[in-house]
């Protein structure tokens, strides 16, 4: 098999698109992308509908396809382990069935199975990848591009193995073999061969080995793509820290922040700053840490169990290195239990117990104040977290006071674990403490809110059963913050409605349940819960702090405002205005007045977000100006209701007074309340000049219809004259009005664009008026649009 699967991908899209399937077209186009740049949020946007799609129209090569995409990022930037082994191999066995051994992508699902394997125990899975790997290597031919990936994957199994030697000249061979047969390697491939010099000490090779790729890339005139770049920045980064360059290397290191959204880079990016702290050319600081920490809790979320334990590793040996005892120790524990779901733990066990006795070793450190009053200290001194979780260890592991004191030092020690990223350690201590003072009310809380953190749906069930006897609505909490957690809306009004039949008064509970009604469209729900809040409302006058979360806040109100706005309350809406001081220009009726321009963020459907500018026409109102694609549900005039949180921070007073001048408000849409009913049509073609788009723009506006220039200056369309020449082009989207008809629409453009000196094209226009596609077709022919 040889399919170029690149020219099946351009053919399968072509015939889907004729075929009518859009949608589904579109997403073969875009999923590698999106997997490929970590845009997650438009990967499972897209890849819902487009594998229901290619299942319902009967196309199994389609599916291979989009399924091994996504498992490319699934493992590749999400970096899942055990939670992603089901589908790789469920997807291993449905690429090789009769109906879709012959599918070009079937080949890469082999790669997908071996980097599974990777994730969850490289070393562990070693024999059975360099087999699966072996038998597909000598199968398919080196001229593929699949014959790269999986060399690749073949090298990072001999290095798991400790054989980084035999991995260096088994990428070598390949690309001997891949270069004879007149196939160029990627620049992943000598990613993968730099990191394989790495191992071997060769930091000077890898320099150069990046340098010439990345040449060799840009000499084919290929641009070096954000994800790339920016793993080339920490190979280099991690070979300069080798070779004592420091400077150069926190030169090219990714931020910390640019770490916490991209989890492919955190293994290099973390050995690279150890050997910057070991240099003393990086602060080693309890925000680093509680980052790693944040990170080896993701890994063992996904069932990356090797990556987790390499990286809790590295963690602890940082903790040991700044005396972070606690810290080290938490790890160090935390690293004995993963031993038991790793295949092969020789090498690993050892580094393990290094850690406990490294921690261990470290001094404990001397109460400067009697263990009762140390909390009480640790505030007033303003401790540092890390040192604060150290003494209230020794406090704890001392302390023979009442269990009351235990207790509330338990509870320190949990919040400062938890802010410092070990939700699952506050959560164990927290389980130990309620076993001796299980009627602790605090503890239960605490402990609720750990468990949810760490991601413990189990630990959560035993909690809420465990206290379902004595305090029922606890136990009710407790799943509807579980079930917020996790986005189970109906779950969170269930549970919130039987807390609310036991204490019709409960305030935070009536929040969850209403903006979980939001969330599952319920306004009416929502609107009711937001005004029985209010009816239970303590008064804000007199109130102790401890209470003031049972008084109304603001946010209650503008909520309310939102859910009446959406229900056509506009008594409500004008009432609850008024109690945060605004006014209206009438006094009844729909708010429908014109206040400022405002950014409404919304979502197209492949995932991606639009920021449109509209005019607010009442608190939580706004007309959409801009005329849209079919790639969004709104178009030019709708109202719709957004939520009242600003997405984005307005420029302080330090910023430029241009920049505060031209800063719009940016929220988040809610829902659609009135379309306009516009119909968007395209078109295409020569700049006319301004005074004749002008024309046209304003007798289209007389008409009630609209019209929005997407093109902007560089646009540009062929020359009929001269095909070496361009011309300023114009692309825009004209609307419709519902009174309007396509036949309508498309003689009205005739007529405002006839004298043109070079005619525009608006062919879908065209085909729903019924009218001549054929001079439509010839201006995007000449014109080359």
């Amino acid at each position: 098999m040889s399919t170029d699967i690149w020219a099946w991908v351009h053919d399968t899209h072509q015939q889907l698109a004729e075929a009518g399937h859009r949608r589904l077209a579109d997403a073969i186009y875009e999923l590698p992308g999106h997997a490929n740049e970590g845009r997650n949020d438009q990967l499972d946007a897209v890849y819902p509908e487009a594998v229901a799609a290619a299942r319902a129209l009967g196309l199994p090569w389609v599916e291979v396809y989009l399924r091994h995409w996504r498992m490319q990022n699934l493992l590749n930037k999400r970096h899942q382990g055990e939670q992603a082994l089901p589908e790789a191999v469920d997807l291993l066995e449905f690429a090789h069935r009769e109906e879709t051994a012959g599918c070009p992508q079937s080949v890469c699902v082999v790669q997908d199975f071996a980097i599974c394997h990777a994730r969850v125990d490289g070393p562990g899975y070693v024999p059975e990848r360099l087999a699966v790997l072996s038998e597909t290597l000598e199968r398919i031919e080196p001229a593929r591009a699949c014959f790269d990936c999986l060399s690749r994957e073949y090298s990072d199994a001999l290095e798991d193995d400790g054989r980084p030697a035999e991995a260096l000249s088994h990428l070598d061979t390949a690309a001997a073999r891949m270069q004879s047969a007149g196939q160029r390697l990627s620049l992943h491939f000598h990613h993968s061969r730099a990191g394989t010099l790495h191992l071997l000490g060769r930091h000077e090779d890898v320099l150069a080995l990046l340098d010439t790729a990345e040449q060799a890339e840009r000499g084919r005139g290929r641009e070096i793509d954000e994800s790339d770049r920016r793993w080339g920045a920490v190979l280099r980064a991690r070979a300069l820290a080798s070779l004592g360059r420091t400077d150069e290397a926190l030169a090219l290191l990714p931020s910390l922040a640019d770490a916490e959204r991209h989890a492919d880079i955190r293994a290099a990016w973390t050995a690279t700053v150890e050997l910057l702290v070991a240099a003393g050319a990086r602060e080693n600081d309890a925000e680093l840490g509680a980052a790693l920490a944040g990170w080896v809790g993701y890994l063992d979320g996904t069932g990356s169990h090797r990556p987790c334990v390499d990286l809790l590793l590295a963690a602890g040996r940082l903790a040991v290195a700044r005396d972070a005892r606690t810290i080290a120790l938490t790890l160090a524990a935390f690293g004995e239990r993963k031993l038991s779901r790793l295949r092969r733990t020789d090498g690993v066990a050892e580094q393990v117990a290094r850690l406990r006795a490294d921690a261990e070793a470290l001094p404990v450190p001397e109460l400067p104040v009697p263990a009762a009053e140390l909390s009480a200290y640790l505030g007033e001194a303003q401790v540092p977290y890390e040192a604060g979780a150290d003494l209230l260890a020794a406090a704890l592991d001392e302390y023979r006071g009442e269990p009351a004191g235990a207790t509330g030092l338990a509870l320190d020690l949990a919040a400062v674990l938890g802010g410092l990223g070990h939700a699952r350690a506050a959560a164990d201590l927290l389980w130990d403490r309620l076993d001796a003072d299980p009627a602790s009310e605090g503890l239960t809380a605490m402990l609720g809110s750990a468990l949810i953190d760490a991601g413990d749906d189990e630990g959560i069930r035993r909690l809420a059963d465990r206290i379902t006897g004595t305090n029922p609505s606890g136990g009710h909490w407790i799943r509807a913050r579980w079930a917020a957690a996790e986005s189970r809306w109906a779950d969170v009004v269930e549970q919130c409605e039987a807390i609310l039949a036991l204490h019709p008064d409960r305030i935070n509970t009536r929040r969850l349940a209403a903006a979980a009604a939001t969330e599952l469209g319920d306004h009416v729900a929502a609107q009711r819960y937001y005004q029985e809040l209010l009816e239970h409302a303590l008064p804000a006058e007199g109130t102790p702090d401890e209470q003031r979360h049972r008084t109304v806040q603001e946010p209650d109100l503008w909520h309310l405002i939102t859910a009446a706005t959406v229900n056509r309350d506009w008594a409500t809406v004008r009432s609850t205005g008024a109690l945060i001081g605004m006014e209206f220009d009438e006094a009844e009726g729909p708010v429908d007045e014109e206040w400022h321009i405002v950014t409404v963020r919304a979502t197209r459907t492949n995932g991606a977000t639009a920021d449109l500018p509209a005019v607010r026409t009442g608190p939580a109102t706004a007309r959409i100006l801009p005329v849209l694609g079919d790639d969004l549900t709104l178009n030019h005039g709708d109202v719709v209701v957004f939520a009242p949180a600003l997405l984005e921070e307005p420029p302080g007073e330090d910023a430029p007074e241009e920049e505060r001048r031209r800063h719009r408000p940016v929220f988040g849409l809610l829902t659609l309340l009135d379309p306009a009913g516009y119909t968007t049509y395209w078109i295409d073609g020569g700049w006319p000049g301004d005074e004749a788009w002008a024309r046209l723009r304003e007798e289209l506006g007389q008409a009630g219809y609209a019209v929005w220039a997407y093109s902007g200056e560089q646009y540009s369309v062929t020359d009929p004259t001269d095909e070496d020449e361009v011309l300023p082009g114009i692309y825009a989207a004209v609307g419709v009005p519902p009174t309007e008809r396509a036949a309508d629409a498309d003689a009205l453009l005739r007529r405002l664009t006839a004298a043109w000196p070079h005619p525009p094209a608006w062919l879908d226009l065209a085909r729903a008026a019924g009218t001549d596609t054929a001079r439509h077709e010839e201006i995007i022919e000449r014109y080359g649009l």
